[in-house]
């Protein structure tokens, strides 16, 4: 899984289905979940799973008003589709995202 920067963040979601996940490394249930995602980045060819550490990137975190951690922003063509807060199990992730691919 891929760490964005704040210079790379627009470019990155412009393009197709990307599921971005705002975390940090002090962020117990981001460090769950992170595992979780990277299986569903291996495992699905319609997505993108990247993510973007909110101390290294505030800016981005900022403009996309996260307030906790872990958040998932799904993102189509540069739009956002979906958000979510809070780590969840695999399967609940894959459900969420569904809808929405």
């Amino acid at each position: 899984m891929r760490t964005l920067t704040d210079d790379e963040f627009t470019e990155a979601v412009t393009s197709g289905n990307v599921l971005v996940e705002f975390g940090a490394a002090w962020c117990g249930p981001c460090r769950m979940l992170e595992p979780v995602l990277d299986e569903i980045d291996r495992e699905r060819d319609d997505l993108t799973v990247v993510k973007v550490d909110m101390d290294a990137s505030p800016r981005t975190a900022r403009d996309q008003g996260i307030m906790s951690a872990p958040t998932l922003q799904l993102y189509r063509d540069g739009r956002l589709v979906a958000q979510t807060v809070g780590a969840r199990p695999k399967i609940h992730l894959n459900a969420w995202l569904e809808p929405h691919l």
